[in-house]
């Protein structure tokens, strides 16, 4: 482009989508995410670093999700999406933060600067993918992502309101055409059909029954499964619940990230005892199940059971086809449960890497196996299986025993129930209801198979998180000084205690992990160490104080 129509760029960004605000934003593990009136110009200029994006990638499409997940509805945010399907390559999280926050008059150079920095080359055509999730604010935020996208001659295509995993799905459907059809109708195809195909060749059996309460955090999820409900033909049952009607706010008190952090049902639902439930959050990328027993006590079946029940299911199928010697490994973080890890291992021998908190650390790890299973503790996560994992499984499908055609049919169904470009709550609910469904089993089955430690997550508001510092996949605290060692100190004074701290990728919050025996001493110790954050790192507002 000439410089002259750079001019008229920049000179449409002072008038349109003016930087309003000091206030410093840094691209996090899911993007950028604040409030969302301090959005509106860095939504823009992720428009105009798209475009630049897309040219780098010799004109491939990158894909802009509006949304900020599981945070209450005055938050939003905005991430991109490469063209696999997956986070942003990690090396210009830093080139977005530094877009995002020069200001007005210094965004012209800082452009031509980045352009140079990243040779893209201005005269290929770029294609941007653009979605949005249910919030009010969303749509002006989209709006502002078109105009940057035009601003530097790119091509939009806004898809509306989706989950933020159908955008990553279409993206990587129009990058790769093997995949899939980048629409939403083309999702629904794909995954829906395929979970249908399992459905029809397996019969309902022992304490399985087909039907599925949902909550739908009043967000996007609720809103697609409605849709897909009525294309399942019995094969599930599915009873949606907050949907987003009767004055229900995305997320308040409901969701899959209340439910795992606060360890409570959501409101919005009448339990029956014993029944599953499938909580999604607001954007339709986690999935936590849960049941309430005749007391009206909560069991949690979070990412670490998502993931051993999928593991054990994959690793019987490739036994009964007759592919043991593809490799398959299992992810988590440090906020897995220590008894999770220690069932993985010993009990089903699968291996296990354990990397930092963040999809894009999972993600990239899981890649290392012919069949990596990748889940975090809260939901997030899915399968993803090698271009050689899946020859082999479709080359017994095609010449196999009958009894390995069968199952390496199943498994090409599996596979194609997966979204494998990030963590689907749609997806991943189709996965596990395939699971329980082929194997009998009811939700306290399921629940049965191992028993977490009892354990709680806390958050500390502090001046600065960047204070803190970790290393040993977050499980070791290095700064500030002394901290680590209060940790120690303190959880050696509990039976299986377990402790960790990290900062938030996106606000000034340190997290909190600890698990324990008992629930009792699973809490003390969360506040116990929550008040070390407090004392060691800058704590802001009231101390935390321990349980009664």
């Amino acid at each position: 482009m000439p410089p002259s129509s750079l001019r008229v760029v920049y000179a449409f960004a002072r008038e349109m989508h003016p930087k309003t605000t000091d206030v410093f934003i840094q691209y996090g593990t899911a993007g950028f995410r604040t409030k969302a009136s301090l959005l509106e110009h860095v939504v823009y200029r992720m428009g105009l670093l798209a475009v630049l994006r897309s040219r780098v990638k010799n004109g491939r499409t990158i894909g802009i999700m509006i949304t900020a997940s599981h945070n209450l509805e005055p938050d939003n945010g905005v991430k991109l999406v490469d063209p696999d399907g997956e986070m942003l390559e990690q090396s210009w999280e830093e080139i977005a933060t530094r877009l995002a926050n020069v200001s007005d008059n210094d965004l012209e150079s800082t452009t031509a600067e980045i352009i140079k920095q990243v040779n893209s080359d201005m005269t290929l055509k770029a294609s941007v993918y653009i979605g949005m999730d249910t919030r009010y604010t969303s749509p002006r935020l989209a709006a502002a992502a078109v105009h940057g996208v035009m601003a530097l001659k790119g091509t939009p295509k806004e898809f509306g309101i989706v989950t933020t995993p159908m955008l990553h799905f279409c993206v990587k459907c129009r990058n790769d055409n093997t995949y899939g059809t980048p629409t939403e109708e083309g999702y629904y195809e794909k995954i829906v059909g395929a979970f249908k195909n399992i459905s029809q060749k397996l019969p309902v059996v022992g304490n399985y029954n087909t039907t599925l309460y949902v909550d739908g955090a009043n967000g996007v999820g609720g809103k697609k499964l409605n849709i897909i409900k009525k294309s399942l033909d019995g094969e599930l049952d599915l009873v949606l619940c907050n949907l987003g009607g009767n004055g229900g706010k995305l997320n308040l008190n409901c969701g899959a990230d209340f439910v795992k952090v606060s360890q409570k049902p959501p409101v919005g639902i009448e339990h029956v005892p014993f029944q599953r439930v499938a909580s999604l959050d607001g954007d339709g990328d986690r999935l936590i199940y849960y049941y309430v027993d005749d007391k009206n006590e909560i069991h949690l079946l979070d990412g670490d059971q998502i993931a051993i029940l999928l593991a054990s299911y994959i690793t019987e199928l490739l036994k009964s086809c007759g592919a043991q010697e593809l490799r398959l490994g299992l992810v988590q973080t440090a906020y897995a449960n220590g008894a999770s890890t220690r069932y993985i291992t010993q009990e089903l021998k699968i291996p296990v890497t354990c990397v930092k908190t963040g999809v894009k650390h999972l993600h990239h790890a899981a890649l290392s196996y012919d069949i990596g299973i990748y889940f975090e503790a809260n939901g997030h996560g899915t399968v993803v299986y090698s271009k050689e994992a899946k020859n082999v499984v479709r080359k017994i499908a095609e010449e196999g025993e009958a009894e390995q055609r069968k199952a390496a049919q199943l498994l090409l169904n599996f596979i194609d129930v997966t979204n494998e470009t990030v963590g689907d709550a749609i997806s991943d609910l189709f996965l596990v209801e395939s699971v329980l469904r082929a194997r009998g089993l009811g939700v306290r089955d399921w629940a049965a198979l191992y028993r977490d430690l009892p354990c709680r997550q806390l958050k500390v508001t502090v001046q600065d998180r960047n204070v803190i510092s970790t290393t040993d996949a977050e499980r070791q605290c290095t700064s500030p000084e002394g901290l680590q060692t209060k940790i120690n100190e303190l959880v050696s004074k509990y039976t299986s205690g377990r402790s960790f701290v990290r900062a938030s990728g996106t606000e000034d919050v340190v997290r909190v992990y600890s698990e324990a025996d008992t629930q009792e001493s699973a809490d003390k110790l969360a506040a116990e160490v929550a008040q070390a954050v407090f004392d060691l790192a800058g704590g802001v507002g009231d101390r935390p104080e321990l349980p009664e």
